[in-house]
């Protein structure tokens, strides 16, 4: 089976280390309370900041996000268990879109872990595009939006969802997950 597969949130468990920064930022930096739809994964649609300060957030924490976080609980086991049993995967990130380093640094974090992805697509913005083309079995993000775009155009989905964030109908091409026990249920059955 070819497996898509995102990083943050995913695979690395930087989007609840993200999720703190943007309400310290928020509370401290900007001194306010900004916070518009905590169901929102992405800062961007979270908040209602300004363009400028989102890209002070942007500059001052997501490298600093990139190198506090560590793989997801889980991960590890479940990956190599579907490797050995012939299963690719194919990285399909944004990751190194807004700041290139935290690709680096995601590469340093699996390169530690002795993690290879069979294929890697970096700074993505159109993941359907990617899943058609590499004819992915499944794919398994953390943004229901991206989730929701695939399943409407029938390529199957696991959506790791974090506890608050938007809620979606499970449907044949739309499967929640909240952990990588749960992932190899899925993949295995």
């Amino acid at each position: 089976m070819k497996i898509g597969i995102d990083l943050d949130g995913v695979v690395i468990d930087s989007e609840t280390t993200f999720r703190t920064y943007e309400e310290i930022f928020d509370i401290d930096i900007l001194k306010g309370n900004q916070l518009v739809n905590r169901e929102e994964p992405k800062f961007q649609a979270r908040y209602n900041w300004t363009k400028e300060q989102e890209e002070k957030f942007i500059q001052e924490y997501f490298l600093k996000v990139s190198k506090e976080s560590n793989l997801m609980s889980g991960f590890i086991g479940v990956y190599n268990l579907l490797k050995n049993q012939g299963h690719q995967f194919i990285v399909i990130t944004a990751r190194g879109g807004h700041v290139k380093e935290m690709k680096d640094d995601a590469i340093r974090l699996l390169e530690e872990n002795n993690i290879k992805f069979d294929k890697y697509y970096w700074k993505c913005e159109d993941k359907l595009e990617i899943c058609k083309n590499e004819k992915v079995d499944i794919m398994i993000d953390d943004d229901w939006r991206i989730i929701k775009k695939l399943a409407e155009n029938k390529v199957k989905t696991l959506y790791f969802r974090d506890t608050n964030l938007v809620k979606l109908e499970e449907n044949e091409f739309i499967k929640e997950v909240n952990n990588w026990g749960d992932i190899y249920r899925i993949i295995k059955n």
